[in-house]
């Protein structure tokens, strides 16, 4: 079982790194993260802050953006891809089950996701610490960061495998993945934020949003990445929100776990009832 994960897996690692679109998102992350680190330096003066953790506070909301973007690249053809290019039913002739293929694919997604923020964002850590300009708690709170960036990407990756279960043609599947990404990253938070400014006060404001941020995986990482750093005085919006939550912001990690788990097991299902 573990070998046939793991050449799945490795099958689609290599296909990630190849992937020209995946390298350029990297170099993306790269440069946002070098700048981000450069435009930093002024705020890390007057608040008296490592650079290191400024950088952070500002990636966690560039993370936002990239991250799902990235992760719906990688997936968005995971099945109907396989399907079109008449695949899929070579791999389910052989003894793997449609859990471990799909399993495979995750691991392999994963990893390329992982190498993108660490090769992206760890550029930016190196320089600042070869300037001098960062401290070890500065990398722990790097280091959480990237591991909370690959858990939103794994939610994205499940967003991806269920759209493109649900197609058979890469074009649609591709669609729905930018439908998706505006959905979640764009529209979810423009939606919340026009409820608020038309009731600032109500039962919305106080009863609603706050759990409606944890039904969002964007939402839910920049929660608890600011409120992880204590951010109210490095940046606005999520950050002033986090300190008046009915709730831990460590529940928006727990959130986050539950919903990659959520939308992996709905991918499952919906794999096992294709027919090639």
């Amino acid at each position: 079982m573990v070998s046939r994960i793991l050449t799945i897996a490795q099958q689609e690692l290599r296909i990630g790194i190849r992937n020209r679109w995946i390298l350029l998102a990297t170099l993306i992350l790269a440069f946002f993260s070098l700048a981000l680190a450069l435009l930093g330096s002024a705020p890390a003066g007057t608040l008296g802050v490592d650079r290191l953790t400024i950088t952070v506070a500002s990636l966690a909301s560039l993370s936002v953006y990239l991250v799902p973007l990235i992760a719906l690249l990688l997936a968005f053809d995971a099945v109907c891809g396989e399907i079109e290019r008449g695949t899929l039913l070579m791999t389910f002739s052989c003894p793997i089950s449609r859990t471990e293929f799909l399993l495979g694919k995750t691991i392999g997604h994963t990893l390329v996701l992982t190498i993108a923020l660490v090769a992206g964002y760890g550029l930016t850590a190196a320089v600042l610490l070869t300037m001098g300009t960062g401290s070890l708690s500065g990398l722990a709170d790097f280091a959480r960061l990237v591991a909370t960036s690959v858990l939103l990407g794994i939610c994205f990756l499940a967003i991806g495998y269920v759209l493109s279960s649900l197609t058979r043609q890469l074009g649609t599947a591709a669609a729905a993945a930018i439908a998706a990404w505006l959905l979640f990253v764009v529209l979810y938070d423009l939606a919340l934020l026009g409820a608020l400014v038309a009731n600032p006060s109500g039962f919305f404001a106080s009863h609603v949003f706050p759990y409606a941020i944890l039904l969002n995986p964007a939402d839910a990482f920049r929660l608890f990445n600011l409120a992880a750093l204590g951010a109210s005085d490095l940046v606005g919006g999520m950050s002033g929100v986090s300190e008046t939550l009915p709730f831990d912001p460590t529940l928006a990690f727990i959130s986050l776990l539950a919903f990659a788990a959520i939308v992996l097991t709905a991918s499952a299902i919906l794999i096992r009832r294709i027919t090639p």
